[in-house]
Formats: C-alpha cells, sequence, structure tokens
C-alpha cells in the first residue's frame, strides 16, 4: 500500500508531514510518498534521524499551496504544487489515498477535480470525529459545503454512517439531524424536508435515524452522525476545540493555583491525563472526503507529526475496507431503492 501525502501542506510543514509520514512508514510499515522540495524533505529526516526509515520516497513538486490561495483556481495556476502533484500521482494510480493538512477548499477542489466523485454522489463532505461523553460522534457536513439540499444531506447521512460502521467499529450508528429542537416540527423549510427523508430512509431500515438532536445534545453522546449543512457543522466543530481548548487550560490553572491543587493534580494525574487524550484532536487524525473516490483525508491543519502519522493510519485502514466501494454499493442500491416503479 502506498500513502500519498502532501509535505508541504498545514501551519507546521513540512516539519510536521516529513516526520509524520517517516513515523508512519515505521510504525504501519507501508510506503509513504512525501511529495515537496526534494532538499527540504531530505534536510527534515536527516534532522529527525529518519534518513534510514524503510518505505520513504520522496516525489518532487517545487511549489506549494498557501491558505490564502484561491481554493478554485490554484491547482491550475500551480501545476508543481505539492498538493497538485500529489492528487496527480493518485490519478494515476501511483497510490492508494492522500493526506494533507493544507488549504481545506484547495483539497476538496482536487479531490473533485482529479479523482472526481462516487457515483450519484452529488457533493462530498468533510466528516470529522469529536469526542462525545460515550466516545465519539462524526460530524458530517464540517465545512466542504455551507449551502446544502435535503437530498444532500440525506447523502451525508448515508455516507457518515457507512464511515462509523466500517471504519469506527460502530454498530448500526445513530444517526442525528442537527436542529434548534427534538420536535419533528422544528427548524428551517431544509431541515423539515430533510427530517422526513432520513424518516423514511429510517423507517424502511436503510438508516438508524433518531431524529433531531440540539446542538447541546452533540457533545452529550446522543447520536454517532450528527447530519448538518457544511456551515452549521464548521461552526460546531470550531466552537467545541475553542470550548476544550478553553476548559483544559482552566484546568491547568487551577491545579497550579496553590500547593492544594498541585496535591489534587497528583491524586487525579491517570484522569487527567485520559482526558487530555480524549480532546486532543491529534488522536483522531484527520477528517476524511466523503465521496471521493478515492480516499482523501484532511488532517487538521495546525497538525504536528503524531497528527499526521493518524491521518496516514486513518487513509490506511480506509484502504485495507475498500470504503469508497463500500460506499459505491450501497449508493446503488439506495438509487435502485428510490426508483419509481414502472
Amino acid at each position: 500500500m502506498r500513502i500519498i501525502v502532501d509535505a508541504m501542506g498545514g501551519d507546521n510543514a513540512p516539519e510536521s508531514a516529513v516526520w509524520g509520514g517517516a513515523l508512519a512508514a515505521k510504525e504501519y510499515g507501508e510506503e509513504v510518498l512525501l511529495v515537496g522540495k526534494p532538499e527540504i524533505v531530505a534536510n527534515v529526516l536527516k534532522e529527525k534521524g529518519l534518513s534510514e526509515v524503510k518505505g520513504i520516497t520522496i516525489m518532487p513538486a517545487n511549489d506549494l499551496v498557501d491558505m490564502h490561495d484561491d481554493p478554485a483556481t490554484v491547482l491550475r495556476r500551480k501545476p508543481d504544487s505539492s498538493m497538485a502533484v500529489a492528487f496527480k500521482l493518485l490519478k494515476a494510480g501511483e497510490g492508494d489515498a492522500l493526506v494533507s493538512a493544507g488549504n481545506t477548499g484547495a483539497l476538496l477542489t482536487g479531490a473533485t477535480l482529479y479523482g472526481g466523485r462516487i457515483k450519484g454522489i452529488r457533493r462530498g463532505a468533510l466528516a470529522p470525529v469529536m469526542p462525545c461523553a460515550n466516545g465519539q460522534v462524526m460530524l458530517c457536513d464540517a465545512g466542504a459545503n455551507t449551502e446544502c439540499t435535503a437530498e444532500m444531506l440525506l447523502q451525508f447521512a448515508f455516507l457518515a454512517s457507512l464511515y462509523a460502521e466500517k471504519i469506527n467499529g460502530v454498530v448500526k450508528p445513530r444517526v442525528g439531524l442537527v436542529n434548534n429542537g427534538t420536535e419533528d416540527t422544528k427548524g428551517d423549510p431544509l431541515r423539515k424536508e430533510a427530517y422526513a427523508l432520513l424518516k423514511k430512509a429510517g423507517d424502511e431500515g436503510r438508516l438508524n435515524f433518531v431524529g433531531n438532536v440540539e446542538g447541546s445534545m452533540v457533545p452529550l453522546g446522543a447520536c454517532d452522525v450528527a447530519v448538518c449543512d457544511g456551515f452549521t457543522g464548521n461552526v460546531i466543530l470550531k466552537l467545541t476545540e475553542g470550548v476544550a481548548k478553553m476548559l483544559l487550560g482552566m484546568l491547568k490553572q487551577m491545579f497550579l493555583a496553590n500547593f492544594g491543587g498541585k496535591i489534587a493534580y497528583l491524586l487525579l494525574k491517570g484522569g487527567v491525563s485520559d482526558l487530555k487524550h480524549q480532546m486532543d484532536s491529534e488522536e483522531y487524525g484527520g477528517a476524511p472526503f466523503l465521496g471521493a473516490k478515492q480516499p482523501v483525508i484532511k488532517a487538521h491543519g495546525s497538525s504536528k507529526a503524531k497528527g499526521i502519522k493518524n491521518a496516514i493510519r486513518q487513509a490506511k485502514t480506509c484502504v485495507e475496507n475498500d470504503l469508497c466501494g463500500t460506499m459505491q454499493s450501497a449508493l446503488d442500491e439506495l438509487a435502485a431503492a428510490n426508483k419509481p416503479e414502472e
């Protein structure tokens, strides 16, 4: 298996991507293609003492996509950027999956332009995993589509439910529709129409739909998959990250405030460590771009080496489980079930 890594994408690139890629190659035993400026990539490997790691191949790309570049045009304007070259390699069959912490919009554009979408998918969606009270919840969409139709939300539900089951190991994932109330009469026209479609799919046994969920219910574990438009999802994701950082910071200040707090920390050290581990976005790796024909994983822009390594692990699992093929088969069944009788 070969995983392509955009070595120049992300706030902490190239160090994070190169280091994380080498760690992944060493730990998982798979080939990692590091796409970027050869001399820079080689220097990072040397500095980290990873030059001799087996399974690392440096693929040259002499430009990069900046976070401020126009997502819709940058890959055409910068054909020798690390992200554009990475997508060309994926399209040519030189790799089985792609990982990048770079410009989100450009990554989504590239996944569509170079790889294409699964047949029947109107729009792909970003689906990050967030911690919740009873484990984790997948948020879909989290930023790829700020405006959606009810049919798109239904597709997001199927895609994310399949991912939660096949990759995250959730049995019969509970699908909830993010809304401003739990009653079936709540929401704007989009939410009401989406509710009707999701309920129909649930009644027919094609989804485990549990109804509307309010924003406060998502982190409390009301569902395994929270379906929403990309604007709402992105706000939920960023707000959750901000609140988590604030609470962990307040917890640290409380423990360091006085001698009693320090003693309490020593007594609770194991629990605090588990909490930090659960709230660490680096542990989850990244967000899959559901709907793409080949696995594309968007790592967090601020990912460090651990985050990139775990994003590669995520890509590896997608390939091993033929996620894209499984999704195509499921969507074909969905289309057949919805086809009007002649």
